[in-house]
């Protein structure tokens, strides 16, 4: 898979500037002469730290007045942490990330989709986690941020959004799974309607589930765009406004899943692939832990959709 240098405006991660040793991750314009080395020496992180917090290659050569995501100190870093091979994201342990859970997510759209950090669903089935099993893996902020969206309030998903066990959530709750299906047409009028990209939001549809409602993978993701209930919760408390959403509606399940690409889109300075990467991962590991190796192919898969339904 290609690597992608992302360079995230600063305005739109604003919320995100407080230093790193509060726990927080911020942002950094790159100054004329300074390196990857340079600048995570000087926020006592590792080089291959920074550079899998960015999706970077820890050989990547900075540009000045870009910015970087200054991951957090307290990500369980250690002294002496290994470099993982190139192309994969290391972990705190400074072993190579594995890819998450066989089984909880097809890229064909046959089956529930797979977004996670930590132990278990962000937004839709994940497993993602350093380790590949279902156990927790270090502990995400949930706290709410100012945010730049207009009609979100303090919600922002680059600090807010679910990971865990809040994105898993009761499994008697809504959205509840229906035998129904959408169209792409209908897909793109729901997310054009919400200011998300009509190619990006069918491709995750096409990705999670095949346009199919009545999807539920292994994770409990449920619905066209496999939305766990803890998401679905969250989703419908701060995204969705004085519109509820409907939880027994294919439509209002790609709502759902709009309203989220939105939020990450808004966190993210509108960059479509690092959205993805939150979709699948969770924006808030992103930014703590890099894109796994899992994350990688997701994205790529889902930029190859995109093309199919008239992405640039």
């Amino acid at each position: 898979m290609r690597v992608r240098k992302i360079v995230i405006p600063l305005a739109a991660l604003g919320l995100l500037s407080v230093p790193a040793t509060a726990g927080a991750a911020f942002v950094h314009v790159v100054a004329p002469g300074e390196s990857l080395s340079s600048i995570a020496a000087a926020d006592g992180l590792t080089v291959q730290r920074l550079a899998a917090a960015n999706g970077l290659p820890p050989t990547a050569e900075l540009t000045a007045g870009s910015q970087l995501v200054i991951p957090p100190q307290s990500g369980g870093e250690s002294e002496g942490e290994a470099a993982a091979p190139e192309g994969e994201v290391a972990t705190p342990e400074g072993e190579a990330a594995t890819p998450a859970a066989e089984g909880d997510h097809d890229h064909d759209g046959d089956d529930g989709g797979s977004e996670g950090e930590a132990a278990a669903p962000v937004a839709q089935s994940g497993d993602g986690d350093e380790d590949g099993d279902d156990g927790a893996a270090g502990a995400v902020s949930t706290s709410s941020a100012a945010s730049a969206a207009e009609g979100e309030g303090s919600t922002s998903a680059a600090t807010s959004q679910p990971v865990g066990a809040a994105a898993e959530g009761s499994p008697g709750s809504p959205p509840f799974p229906t035998a129904q299906t959408v169209s792409p047409e209908q897909v793109a009028s729901i997310a054009a309607a919400n200011g998300v990209p009509p190619s990006l939001a069918n491709a995750i549809a096409d990705m999670e589930s095949g346009f199919n409602n009545e999807l539920v993978s292994s994770a409990d993701a449920r619905g066209v765009m496999q939305i766990t209930p803890g998401t679905w919760e969250w989703i419908d408390r701060e995204l969705a406004g004085a519109a509820p959403l409907a939880p027994a509606s294919a439509l209002e399940n790609v709502r759902g899943g709009v309203l989220l690409l939105r939020s990450l889109l808004q966190a993210t300075g509108g960059n479509q692939s690092l959205a993805a990467a939150g979709y699948y991962q969770g924006l808030p590991s992103v930014l703590q832990n890099g894109m796994y190796p899992s994350t990688r192919q997701y994205v790529s898969d889902v930029e190859a959709l995109e093309q199919r339904f008239g992405g640039g």
